[in-house]
């Protein structure tokens, strides 16, 4: 089984940084192989608890070095929740890669552990018939302390669904539980890395002092 790596993270950042710089990343130093993934930025403010800045990925398996290319960039610069990171914002940043494992069918809408499993919930509309899916990864309801029943609802209004949220609701909701495993470097980490195996630290075109 391929685990998330420190190598996978440098990638995402080399990534990021290789687009604010118009150049190609430089090869990854892991292996390929296929997993679905998910990639998410947060950014630290004054010291404080990271907050998401972007977390796009896919739940089908993908290769793993187009896959990091793809949803570094599509969770930097695409989440539709977000501004675009701009390239000032590099210094504050952290990047968490996950690979997907374990996929299996839950007998109902409890049936998983809170900061074990990831949830895919998948619905019909009650009120117009629209099919509708969402997902969490398996850090989410641990780090927003929910118990299982507001995990399970919060999913279903990130799906998009308005109406009212009821018990029978629930019961029809089909869900997919999975685990991940990630690795999680902040960007003077990625620095220090960079310098260590590269001999320099990254230059940043638009990140200089003066520049906007």
């Amino acid at each position: 089984m391929v685990a998330a790596n420190r190598e996978m993270v440098v990638f995402c950042f080399d990534t990021l940084v290789s687009h604010y710089n118009s150049e190609d990343a430089p090869p990854p130093a892991f292996d390929e192989g296929q997993h679905p993934l998910f990639v998410t930025w947060k950014k630290v403010v004054n010291g404080g608890e990271p907050r998401l800045r972007g977390c796009i990925g896919t739940l089908e398996a993908r290769w793993l070095i187009n896959g990091f290319r793809d949803y570094a960039l599509n969770s930097a610069l695409r989440d539709r929740r977000f501004p675009p990171i701009q390239a000032k914002e590099l210094p504050s940043l952290e990047c968490t890669v996950s690979i997907l494992t374990d996929y299996e069918t839950a007998n109902h809408y409890l049936d998983w552990e809170v900061g074990k499993h990831g949830l895919i919930i998948e619905f019909t509309d009650p009120d117009n018939n629209t099919k509708r899916n969402a997902t969490y990864l398996p850090e989410v309801a641990a780090h927003e302390g929910w118990t299982k029943t507001e995990a399970i609802d919060s999913l279903m209004r990130k799906s998009g669904y308005n109406g009212t949220i009821t018990e029978s609701l629930r019961k029809r909701v089909r869900l997919t539980r999975y685990q991940s495993t990630l690795f999680t470097m902040n960007y003077s980490e990625y620095v220090a890395y960079v310098k260590a195996n590269r001999g320099a630290a990254p230059f940043i075109d638009g990140a200089k002092p003066g520049n906007h």
